[in-house]
Formats: structure tokens, sequence, C-alpha cells
């Protein structure tokens, strides 16, 4: 299975008082993830929903474990895989590590939707992409 990586660096604003990640922040930092992983395969986020066949996607399900806390200053790695391909929805699997220390692992469903918000199927073009980033998969 193909896996994204996203670098950041933990900034003051990521932290609370004591220098430490404040835990709603992982989810920015998986959602930069997500949005690099489509930008790097040529996908604007931007140009697909306004695009005539218009589709956004949009976070269905969540789930978060924090195993250890980051810091103030610390190189981090998002890495992102697609878990589970279906017709109008996806599951990706993503990891905050820093070094060889996972910090935060995440389950999160995505659903495609039209520009009025409701469910539809993941565009032609994007299904093959994804197709391509998780070959390991049956659709």
């Amino acid at each position: 299975m193909s896996e994204h990586r996203y670098a950041l660096r933990v900034q003051w604003e990521d932290t609370d008082a004591a220098g430490i990640v404040y835990y709603a922040n992982y989810l920015r930092f998986i959602e930069r993830g997500r949005s690099d992983l489509l930008l790097q395969n040529g996908i604007d986020q931007r140009g697909l929903i306004e695009s005539e066949n218009g589709a956004a996607f949009a976070v269905r399900a969540c789930n978060v474990d924090y195993l250890k806390p980051a810091r103030l200053h610390e190189e981090l790695v998002v890495t992102t895989a697609i878990t589970e391909l279906r017709g109008a929805s996806l599951t990706l699997g993503q990891e905050v590590w820093r070094g060889a220390e996972l910090l935060v692992r995440a389950e999160v469903k995505l659903v495609c939707i039209d520009a009025k918000g409701r469910a539809r199927r993941v565009p032609q073009p994007v299904a093959a992409l994804f197709a391509t980033l998780s070959p390991n998969l049956s659709h």
C-alpha cells in the first residue's frame, strides 16, 4: 500500500503553556496530510468543488489514539494510507511520527459530497487515482 508522508514542525501556536501540542491540533496536522496527498497527486480541492460535477470530501468519522505527546519545535511526519475505498467514501489510516516514535494513530472516514452537501460517488478520475494509491485493496 502506498503511503504519503507530510513533514511539519511544531510551532508555538500548536502548543499549550507547557509547550506540548494541544490534542485538537493533531486533527489539523492530519488534515494537512490529507490535503497534501491530494495536492501532490494533482487534485486541487477548490477546482474539484467548482467543477461542472462539483465534489468535495467531508470527514464522516474520526477515531484518534493519542499515544505520546509532541513538543514545541519538534519535527513530525504525518503518514497517510488509503485502507478502504468504496463508491462514495474512503477510509484512511493516518499516523503522526517523531522520528521512529509513533505519537498518534487515527482512522478517518471521508465521504464524497456534491456542492449541496449530498453524498455522491467519487468522481472517476479521483477514484482512479485513489485506486493507484491503494493497489492492494479490492474496490
